[in-house]
């Protein structure tokens, strides 16, 4: 496997990460429900007494609490990921400054995430986390303001990574076409004057 080859291959993974993540992130709540739906015969006599509604309240606070531990997680493998990338891309390949323009705006994308966008989701949804959901609140406005910028993040991450994995799958190893060419060329013209021709 060449080095554009496996800088490709750790691209995939990083990008696999990150979709695996999103999709965990979007079914995690529905396993509430399904809990309930179907409890084990020892829940059950538990879920009564402490009634749906409030039992529902109790299994979502348990999910995002698991949510927020993944993604703080994730976020702090995506950056070691990320900068272990960014050096092997450096030191072990050819490509130019806009491809490691590209990484660094990958690695920056999470930065922000992980320092200034996730701690303060996990501080506003812990205060929402046992508010009835019609409840009226600014704080739940903000937390879904928040979400948004996240995912906007996290959309900009995603298409930076196509962009780069389009370029290490389109570029190559950094020769011109005609560079076998112009060796031949030059290999001929010293081989006459070494030869005294």
């Amino acid at each position: 496997m060449n080095s554009r080859r496996l800088a490709c291959f750790l691209l995939g993974l990083w990008m696999g990460g990150a979709l695996l993540m999103a999709w965990a992130a979007a079914v995690s709540f529905n396993s509430v429900d399904r809990v309930l739906d179907r409890p084990h015969p020892v829940a059950t006599s538990q879920f009564k007494a402490l009634g749906r509604a409030d039992a529902r309240l109790l299994l979502r606070y348990q999910v995002a609490e698991q949510n927020r531990w993944y993604f703080e997680k994730w976020e702090t493998a995506q950056i070691v990921m990320g900068a272990l990338f960014l050096f092997f891309v450096l030191f072990a390949t050819k490509e130019n400054k806009v491809v490691l323009l590209l990484i660094l705006s990958m690695i920056a994308s999470v930065v922000v995430q992980h320092i200034l966008l996730t701690p303060a989701m996990i501080s506003l949804g812990r205060m929402i986390d046992f508010l009835p959901p019609d409840a009226p609140s600014r704080i739940r406005s903000q937390f879904w303001v928040l979400h948004s910028f996240y995912w906007g993040m996290e959309l900009t991450k995603w298409v930076l990574g196509l962009v780069l994995g389009a370029r290490l799958i389109a570029h190559r190893s950094g020769r011109s076409g005609n560079a076998g060419q112009q060796f031949n060329l030059v290999d001929k013209a010293n081989h006459r004057h070494v030869n005294g021709l």
